[in-house]
């Protein structure tokens, strides 16, 4: 295994990670990042394995789990029932009780809410130059998460700083000042939802947090801090997520020149594209829960290993010319929402708003043009716009 040094930090690869990641794949499978102190997969084949094996997971094994300094233990409180990071028996028991709420019919009824809310934004597009993260990509998403949980709508920005300030905590180099944000942050959304979640246990309505209260597999509900924690995780990664992936979207479509197939019959396979080639989160960690051969690679219980999601999506094995944007592209699995059990639950939603807004936003604004080069923000392993200035006349 070859090892590489890449600063995440570093301005050159924050703009452009994946030169290094083609340099990652020439070396195999797997590589060793020493920035990072971790093995990680790089290839398509060996990402998408990791992703479907049982015998890794998201769950720190005890052994090699680390004390939570004391300023950090209201955040990790409410990271102890997410079930992002939990496995069996934990996880499929959260993960099934949120299916029977969070139902693909629930999803489809927002189609028409999805349009309306689209309209709307581009009719209050400023006239001259504006950023469309603000103004576009970074409402749709939580205005409907916001519906779809059933929290007022006019809480928006005070759930997007929360959401902003919570992810944080993720990123590379994170600081003290940013992981107090995070915790001042989840205190402030933790005592919200626990309000706003005695208020529909009392009075219940045809929404996602009471139809989550009402939820029940082999007797067994949610608790109110699990129903709280998983509240904020779909707010905070439907959200994140989507912006990311809206955002880069449309940066791509513009540079890339392919607006024509923005239409009903080639928004599939376009957005489809543009989410494998700049998806919105390009690492997940997995550990090793027995001892398990890969591609070649044996892991043992409690090795850590990075899947590297944005370079697996450019793997060449898998999609001819990867390093290339072709809007036609014939549509293969790739690893933008992960796979197996950790499948995000949010993906068909998140795939319904590229595939509702983009065709409204290129047909209402054919003169949509970029004013500048955009620039990607210093939050890997997130990967996100810091703004993207347009001009729509």
């Amino acid at each position: 295994m070859q090892n590489f040094g890449q600063s995440p930090t570093d301005p050159a690869f924050v703009q452009n990670p994946y030169p290094f990641y083609a340099r990652l794949r020439t070396a195999g499978d797997f590589v060793f990042w020493e920035d990072y102190n971790l093995t990680c997969a790089s290839s398509h084949q060996a990402v998408s394995a990791l992703l479907r094996d049982r015998r890794f997971g998201r769950e720190i094994p005890a052994d090699k789990r680390k004390p939570i300094p004391d300023h950090l233990a209201p955040f990790y409180a409410v990271e102890a029932h997410s079930m992002l990071e939990l496995e069996r028996p934990r996880h499929p028991r959260l993960r099934g009780l949120v299916m029977r709420a969070f139902t693909s019919r629930r999803i489809k009824e927002l189609t028409p809410e999805i349009e309306t809310i689209t309209h709307d934004l581009i009719d209050n597009f400023p006239t001259g130059e504006f950023d469309l993260l603000t103004a576009f990509a970074q409402k749709i998403p939580v205005i409907i998460i916001c519906r779809l949980l059933g929290v007022p709508e006019t809480m928006w920005r005070e759930l997007l700083e929360w959401s902003n300030a919570m992810v944080m905590m993720y990123q590379a180099g994170r600081t003290r000042d940013m992981e107090d944000k995070a915790v001042r942050a989840t205190e402030e959304f933790v005592a919200f939802m626990r309000e706003y979640v005695e208020k529909r246990r009392a009075t219940p309505a045809d929404d996602l947090i009471s139809a989550l209260i009402s939820a029940e597999e082999e007797g067994s509900k949610l608790s109110t801090d699990e129903l709280i924690t998983t509240c904020i995780l779909l707010l905070n990664a439907g959200h994140e997520a989507t912006v990311h992936s809206i955002g880069n979207a449309v940066k791509t479509i513009l540079e890339q020149g392919v607006q024509a197939h923005c239409t009903g019959d080639g928004i599939e396979k376009l957005s489809e594209e543009t989410l494998r080639f700049d998806p919105p989160l390009h690492m997940f960690t997995r550990w090793c829960y027995e001892e398990a051969e890969i591609c070649g690679h044996t892991f043992k219980p409690g090795d850590e290993v990075a899947l590297l999601l944005g370079s697996a999506n450019r793997d060449a094995a898998t999609w001819e010319n990867g390093d290339a944007f072709n809007p036609t592209r014939d549509i293969q699995t790739n690893t933008s929402f992960g796979a197996g059990a950790h499948f995000c639950i949010g993906a068909p939603l998140a795939r319904m708003e590229l595939q509702i807004a983009l065709p409204i936003l290129f047909n209402r604004c054919p003169k949509l043009t970029l004013a500048g080069t955009p620039e990607y923000a210093d939050i890997y392993h997130f990967h996100g716009l810091k703004a993207l200035q347009v001009t729509a006349t």
